[in-house]
């Protein structure tokens, strides 16, 4: 059972979860993406494409943006958070916004995840800690995965201070924004 001093809460922005309050993890290691980052993001998604069917996040941490996706019609989504209290917020907050049933939870490191999930994903949405100075390694491995299809949209969520490339393999960037202490990436898979 988790103990109500052990986290905080931030709330879902929109669709029909809208208003239900998130648990999160009160720790410095954990950062979940803000409103106005989330905000921004389900933004920049929504006028790229109609297509939520699946939805991957990685480094889910509470799950904030994999719930938001739910929320605003995605139609299933999996989690990837290694943090064994993290992963029991996220179950908490699927169930509390009854989308549990839409929703697979795979509590390892994101490193494991992508060698055994075997579906192509329509968004995939990844804020990795701040600390973590390699994601540009693993954005390597991730592009050369069968998870990212001609019509895959990869969101990432990163500090200033880190630069992320242009092109990881057959990844491109396909734009960039700033956000507060956030900058907001989202590659594609380069045309054939």
């Amino acid at each position: 059972m988790l103990q109500n001093d052990a986290v905080g809460y931030l709330r879902v922005i929109a669709g029909e979860c809208k208003g239900r309050p998130l648990k999160v993890p009160e720790r410095r290691a954990t950062r979940p993406a803000t409103e106005l980052v989330r905000g921004a993001i389900f933004s920049m998604l929504a006028n790229l494409t109609e297509n939520w069917d699946e939805v991957l996040d990685l480094f889910s941490g509470s799950g904030s943006l994999g719930i938001e996706a739910l929320s605003r019609g995605a139609g299933h989504a999996d989690f990837v958070e290694q943090e064994r209290v993290c992963c029991d917020i996220l179950l908490n907050n699927l169930e509390q916004c009854g989308l549990a049933d839409r929703a697979r939870v795979h509590c390892l490191p994101v490193e494991r995840a992508i060698s055994f999930l075997d579906k192509t994903y329509d968004i995939i949405l990844m804020d990795p800690p701040y600390r973590r100075e390699d994601i540009g390694l693993f954005l390597g491995r991730l592009a050369g995965t069968s998870l990212i299809g001609d019509s895959t949209w990869l969101v990432i969520t990163h500090s200033p201070r880190v630069t992320l490339d242009e092109r990881y393999g057959q990844l491109v960037l396909y734009k960039e924004r700033r956000h507060g202490d956030s900058v907001i990436a989202i590659y594609r898979k380069e045309a054939a």
